[in-house]
């Protein structure tokens, strides 16, 4: 009788032991389903890390969540397609107004928020990492708004060795950062006089980042990705005097 049943038995424990291998493999899908970086996914959703620079809370938690989706979402289409773009040319992060509603506050800061995240999830799923010296910069330009402490010790100005290094030839880099540099302080200059700051990222030059430029030089994405580093900094010295 027990000898009948004896296949049985195997034929149970067999089938046991598939199923829990399939439970596992199951969880390792999941566990990876959440993003070839999601680790770093849930530490850049804390929105806690983020800048604070006023506004209501729904305002901020809004915008934030809002553009670390769309960020996340067009990093996620470039890595599947094996590419990688300047997120700034994205017409998301160009409006930033994706969830936006004028019962949560000023329209401008709410832009400010959703491009900051934005910007963090798209460099997540190409698994960007930020340069020690572009986390030091950003700390201080979050710590107020002029994107400067007092006393200017952290500014980069025309030291191009501080300024992010992304690869390309020498005179392509060297060629961008400067011609940056020189509208963007032109422009801070020009806002410093007129007692108005604006957002630079909508002044025309920064957004087509391509003054100077010359195909020889090589690759034109790149060159704007330095034209565009170059312009920030250079907006930010105008417009504070130096």
């Amino acid at each position: 009788m027990k000898a009948r049943h004896l296949p049985g038995k195997i034929a149970g424990a067999i089938l046991g032991l598939t199923l829990l291998l399939g439970i596992g493999v199951g969880l390792s899908t999941s566990a990876d389903g959440q993003g070839r970086y999601g680790n770093q996914d849930r530490r850049n959703r804390n929105w806690d890390g983020y800048p604070n620079w006023g506004g209501s809370f729904d305002l901020r938690q809004t915008a934030l969540n809002a553009g670390y989706n769309e960020g996340t979402k067009e990093g996620r289409n470039d890595r599947a397609r094996n590419r990688h773009a300047n997120f700034q040319d994205f017409s998301a992060y160009q409006k930033a107004t994706k969830d936006y509603s004028s019962r949560l506050g000023d329209r401008e800061l709410y832009r400010r928020y959703f491009r900051r995240a934005f910007e963090s999830g798209y460099n997540t799923e190409l698994g960007i990492q930020v340069s020690q010296d572009n986390r030091d910069f950003n700390r201080d330009r979050d710590r107020n708004d002029n994107y400067n402490d007092d006393r200017g010790q952290n500014r980069r100005g025309r030291n191009w060795d501080r300024y992010g290094s992304y690869g390309g030839s020498f005179d392509l880099r060297q060629t961008a950062l400067n011609a940056g540099y020189n509208e963007g302080i032109k422009e801070g200059q020009n806002d410093r006089r007129r007692g108005r700051q604006t957002d630079f990222r909508n002044l025309g030059a920064y957004q087509k980042a391509t003054q100077d430029y010359s195909s020889r030089l090589g690759d034109r994405e790149l060159y704007r990705r330095y034209y565009r580093e170059g312009f920030e900094n250079g907006y930010a010295d105008g417009y504070n005097g130096y």
